[in-house]
């Protein structure tokens, strides 16, 4: 029986389009530009910073953000808000926790983000990050983390992310339920995959879906 919901961050509760339009900016290039090279990625199963060498040949990602830090040091960058919450977060979390499950958010991400989630008190039980635990997605640690830190068995647990790769499969490996969110360039391609709905116990289009979802699945 499923008692615990833990969901990843980026594109499954955080809409990234504005960081990637500031990266678009940073490196002078259309937005729309960067946003089809991110999409043949996500296609090809490579990561952004393949596509960030794409548009700039030999392009070091780190000495880029520190490099952005120091010439913007008040501004967002590659960072996130509140402004950057989907639309359904609060309220189908909200309803996830009023319908009896824990409720955890655990993705790659920098400890910078850890406090600008929880600076929108959003209706979860806890808050983790990648580099707060130092492992990130898709090794067996991190979804070893996910577990200890709901304090259950990793069959009560449903991860839910927006990757086949870096959320399900290894979610799955690692004995916890599924649900893959079509959402983000990511989300929409993966779903789309012939094996999606045999490594997903749940294919969602929004976040109101995992609560039928996993009544279905009790």
């Amino acid at each position: 029986m499923i008692k615990a919901v833990v969901l990843d961050v980026g594109e499954t509760v955080i809409d990234e389009t504005r960081i990637w339009s500031r990266w678009a900016d940073r490196l002078g290039v259309p937005r729309f530009v960067l946003m089809g090279v991110l999409g043949g990625m996500a296609a090809l199963d490579q990561s952004f910073s393949e596509g960030f060498e794409l548009v700039r040949p030999g392009f070091d990602v780190e000495a880029e953000i520190a490099a952005w830090e120091r010439d913007e040091p008040d501004s967002l960058r590659n960072h996130f808000d509140a402004d950057d919450l989907y639309p359904d977060v609060r309220e189908a979390l909200g309803g996830l926790r009023e319908a009896g499950y824990q409720v955890i958010l655990a993705g790659n991400q920098p400890v910078r983000a850890y406090d600008a989630l929880v600076a929108m008190e959003l209706p979860v039980d806890s808050v983790h990050t990648s580099d707060g635990w130092g492992v990130s997605k898709p090794a067996p640690g991190f979804f070893a983390k996910v577990a200890a830190v709901a304090g259950r068995e990793p069959g009560e647990i449903l991860y839910v992310g927006d990757r086949l790769d870096n959320d399900v499969r290894p979610a799955a490996a690692a004995g916890m339920r599924t649900a893959l969110l079509r959402r983000g360039p990511w989300g929409y391609l993966h779903a789309a995959r012939p094996e999606a709905r045999e490594a997903a116990d749940v294919i969602a289009d929004d976040l109101h879906a995992l609560l039928p979802a996993l009544r279905r699945l009790a």
